[in-house]
């Protein structure tokens, strides 16, 4: 970020309503959504780990609809069903966790639904693009991933053997790292928190089905059927998000004084009555 930004590559921060306190939150919340993730990861199997990721997606629903009274209609919520339960049959094959890493796992399910939310709603609502979002929440983030190094994973860095090979793996993760986080935030911003995590899972089934058919790897046929059953639902899904965009209202026909209407809505079936307020 640090080069892009030295050879004015980065988009100017644009002139929103964002507060430094909004930046600040997100930038809070993006640590403990990373560093939680991955002391899940060490104390709890992968298994445990997903069926912590499953239910990022009900916790999702729940915070919009506390925070800016989104609605999910009935048949996305079907949908959303049979994703997770395709998820949960494809992915979830032993549940092995210790009680500080399954205390760990449910920490961190509030803060990346929360995370999602905020980098959704600042890109559509207060114009920010990803890349100058990154810029000012980055820091933030560095700042508080370190400070907790201490309390999740000591002695942490200083233990750590640090050859060239291994350096060189890190700063090539680091780079993937940074290619994951900018065409998250892009999903985030043109869609919705919803619609990236039915991405995300979609992701988990193409690897689980690509290796499969691509390299003989053999995750089993209730796996596999798990696979099909989430892709089914996704799909459902995807369709569900192109109809309500294809039934809003023209620009054209719509009367004079209503209200731009917000693609963070767009992911949760909510329509705009052509007045400003929004339906179900």
């Amino acid at each position: 970020m640090a080069i892009l930004n030295s050879f004015a590559l980065l988009p100017a921060s644009p002139p929103s309503k964002s507060t430094p306190l909004s930046l600040f939150t997100l930038g809070v919340v993006m640590s403990l959504s990373t560093g939680l993730a991955n002391v899940s990861l060490k104390y709890n199997s992968v298994g445990f780990y997903q069926m912590a990721k499953i239910a990022v997606t009900p916790s999702i629903v729940l915070a919009e609809f506390i925070w800016y009274k989104k609605k999910v209609t009935f048949s996305k919520v079907v949908a959303l069903t049979v994703v997770s339960i395709g998820v949960a049959i494809a992915t979830v094959t032993d549940l092995q966790f210790s009680l500080f890493g399954a205390c760990v796992a449910v920490a961190w399910i509030i803060p990346s639904a929360v995370n999602k939310i905020l980098w959704s709603n600042m890109q559509q609502q207060e114009n920010w693009t990803a890349l100058s979002l990154m810029w000012k929440t980055t820091p933030i983030t560095l700042l508080f991933l370190v400070s907790m190094i201490p309390f999740l994973d000591p002695p942490g860095v200083l233990a750590f053997h640090w050859s060239f090979n291994n350096t060189s793996a890190i700063l090539v993760s680091a780079f993937l790292g940074f290619l994951l986080q900018w065409s998250g935030a892009l999903a985030l911003g043109a869609t919705s928190a919803i619609s990236h995590v039915v991405l995300g899972q979609f992701k988990t089934c193409v690897i689980l089905l690509g290796s499969f058919y691509l390299f003989g790897s053999n995750p089993g046929t209730t796996s596999i059927i798990g696979a099909f059953i989430a892709i089914g639902g996704m799909s459902f899904f995807t369709y569900l998000n192109l109809r309500d965009k294809k039934q809003q209202p023209q620009p054209g026909l719509q009367v004079s004084s209503a209200l731009p209407k917000s693609k963070l809505s767009e992911g949760n079936g909510d329509i705009c009555d052509g007045f400003g307020t929004e339906t179900v």
